[in-house]
């Protein structure tokens, strides 16, 4: 048997050879290979445009930064969805994910699980932000997540079907908004459309009727749920009335399934003709407005209606890009975040996609305000939106935000009536909050 010095003597002069061959000298810098490359995964949606402009912004990164490959990983469509499959990840601390869109609602919730953004060099982008997302998305003084796009909830409607109508403004209140949709459903089925409906929103029990159902009571002076003073207020006379009325839609202006509509729902109903209004958030106005649609050109865009007083209430909406804590490459995925945040990527998603800017300077940019001129006129509605209670009821809002959207769908369907719902409520709020019991 050949002891091993005796093998290594026998191979030497083979080893000697193959290193002559190829030239390389023992300390040689290593060759880049795909395997060296650094991942970066985002998370990501599909409603709307919302899956395109994320790979088409992670591209753009690459196509400058070398060595970095940045996927987009699909996620659920409804944010309670995607909340539960955010938790999966960020509860077993799974480095899977790098980069998480978050809603302007879930700092507080998760902030324990994403890292300060100013560790990484934050505070140079912040300034150029609005002050109020930036102050949303601080939680103990960390930064931990930065504005991506703002979103209030807005009021679509048909130009074409104002003009046949003879109508001049968009409706001031809800009151107006009931005659004018009532008339041009009627108006229309009449011509032959028997689909025709006079108002869609969104019903489904979801996050979005929260947003839906703050907009209704918010605007007849019904409060935000829990007040910023840590307040239950929901159980309200405003609030009832703004519920009642909301009842009074379904099978009238609104059709039945509405209480199953989501945002994409409602968007293709109005966008194969089918509805004189809509409430939706500014992600539709580019879908609208698509060479392929059907109402391309015929659709504006106006503050949704108020009450009696015209008080009108947009929730605030919009999402945030948040880095894990567990990923393998903070540093990395922190400077991903910067670049898709940043003043170029929101133009380009402004002007191909319709994502609000949360760079203030944008508003006034030309060729933004050209691909989007609504911004120009309903800029004051994203500034002073109203925000749910995510802040004052953290970590809780998941949970407050589903008991009063449950309350709600069952009011709407038919299942309780408004006085005794929302008592109910403001009594399962106080159980989970612990605060106190008051008037808007």
């Amino acid at each position: 048997m050949k002891t091993p010095r005796l093998i290594l003597l026998l191979l030497l002069p083979g080893l000697l050879w193959l290193s002559a061959c190829t030239g390389a000298p023992q300390d040689a810098p290593v060759t880049a290979t795909p395997s060296d490359e650094i991942v970066i995964r985002i998370a990501s949606g599909s409603v709307g445009l919302e899956y395109q402009m994320a790979e088409a912004g992670a591209r753009r990164y690459m196509d400058t930064h070398p060595g970095v490959r940045v996927e987009i990983v699909t996620s659920p469509e409804l944010s309670d969805d995607r909340l539960g499959y955010y938790r999966s990840y960020l509860e077993n601390k799974s480095p899977e994910i790098d980069i998480y869109p978050i809603d302007v609602i879930w700092p507080g919730d998760l902030a324990r699980h994403f890292v300060d953004l100013y560790a990484y060099g934050a505070g140079q982008y912040t300034a150029a932000h609005f002050p109020a997302i930036i102050a949303n998305n601080t939680v103990d003084g960390r930064l931990v997540a930065m504005p991506w796009f703002t979103d209030a909830g807005l009021l679509y409607y048909r130009t074409d079907l104002f003009a046949k109508y003879e109508y001049d403004h968009p409706p001031a209140t809800w009151e107006e908004l009931e005659e004018m949709a009532q008339r041009i459903q009627e108006g229309e089925r009449a011509d032959g459309n028997a689909n025709f409906w006079g108002f869609v929103w969104q019903g489904n029990a979801y996050e979005g009727l929260t947003c839906n159902a703050l907009e209704w009571i918010a605007s007849q002076g019904g409060g935000t749920i829990v007040s910023p003073e840590r307040i239950i207020t929901v159980n309200n006379l405003q609030a009832i009335f703004a519920l009642q009325r909301a009842t009074r839609w379904i099978g009238a202006i609104s059709p039945p399934g509405v209480l199953g509509f989501t945002e994409e729902d409602g968007r293709t109903m109005f966008q194969n003709g089918d509805a004189a209004f809509m409430r939706n958030w500014p992600y539709a106005y580019n879908l609208l407005n698509d060479l392929s649609s059907p109402v391309r050109a015929q659709v504006k865009v106006a503050p949704l209606p108020g009450g009696k007083e015209g008080h009108s209430a947009a929730t605030l909406g919009g999402w945030q890009l948040a880095v894990s804590k567990y990923s393998l490459h903070p540093d990395v995925a922190a400077d991903v975040v910067f670049f898709l945040t940043g003043y170029d990527e929101q133009k380009i998603r402004a002007i191909e996609g319709g994502y609000n800017p949360t760079i203030m300077p944008l508003y006034q940019d030309t060729e933004v305000l050209q691909a989007v001129p609504y911004l120009r006129d309903l800029y004051d509605v994203f500034t002073n939106a109203v925000a749910r209670p995510s802040t004052v009821t953290a970590p809780r809002y998941d949970q407050t935000s589903t008991l009063f959207y449950t309350t709600v769908h069952d009011v709407l369907s038919g299942k309780r009536d408004a006085p005794s719902a929302l008592k109910d409520l403001e009594s399962s709020l106080k159980n989970l909050l612990g605060y106190p019991i008051g008037r808007p």
